[in-house]
């Protein structure tokens, strides 16, 4: 698998995509309940990226970081300063705010609006820009316009969305999502891991279907991967 384009799905908003000859762990929450993969098993970490500051995202960031000492984090730049203190390298953290992309060894890696909280600088999506895919990670987020500015500027490929409802989007929200967006494939995220989060990822293929019929759905069970062929 390692000499292909993929995205690992870890349950939760946690995601590992291979994009560039890179490995990206996204928002690496892995010890949550429906956890599949212990933190200290993974390995050949390039950048671990983070949307925001909250405890699910942040996740298990710090011992991926111990355990891959060449690995950078990139985040917006309270939190990257914030994750840099906790290692104590400053020389391992890239930090970025909203705009224009930021260039990493042929990868280029966009911070954009999310409309959500942080306790540690602003809420984010990011779209991650490789010659394979363009992958757009919304974080976590209600609905907002800016999503189809996202669509229009980065055409991404494959949108990761949350649909659980109650801190996001909700199915109803997400479907409308994609038909902003616009993606070639649309994977559902941040559902089922606590009760709270009510959404199905059933229910957001059946509202894709009906107002994005062209955009295809890929549900990924936490430990599953799928294949990026666009």
């Amino acid at each position: 698998m390692n000499d292909m384009a993929y995205i690992k799905y870890y349950g939760h908003s946690a995601f590992e995509l291979f994009l560039g000859g890179k490995k990206i762990l996204v928002d690496p929450w892995l010890t949550h309940p429906l956890k599949v993969e212990d933190p200290l098993n993974i390995k050949n970490v390039d950048y671990v990226v983070l949307t925001h500051g909250h405890d699910d995202h942040i996740g298990d960031t710090l011992d991926i970081l111990k355990n891959n000492p060449n690995a950078k984090v990139v985040a917006i730049f309270e939190l990257a300063n914030y994750i840099a203190e906790k290692i104590g390298d400053a020389g391992r953290a890239i930090g970025a705010n909203m705009g224009g992309p930021v260039l990493l060894d042929g990868l280029k890696i966009a911070f954009v609006p999310a409309n959500h909280s942080s306790p540690i600088g602003s809420p984010t999506g990011v779209v991650v820009i490789s010659d394979e895919a363009t992958v757009y990670h919304a974080g976590d987020t209600g609905i907002t316009s800016e999503m189809e500015l996202v669509g229009k500027i980065y055409k991404p490929d494959v949108a990761l969305l949350p649909i659980g409802g109650h801190f996001t989007m909700d199915p109803v929200e997400a479907a409308y999502a994609v038909e902003m967006i616009k993606p070639k494939v649309a994977i559902p995220m941040h559902y089922k891991t606590f009760p709270v989060l009510y959404g199905t990822p059933e229910e957001f293929e059946k509202l894709v279907k009906e107002k994005a019929p062209d955009v295809q759905v890929v549900v990924l069970k936490p430990g599953e991967s799928w294949e990026i062929k666009i």
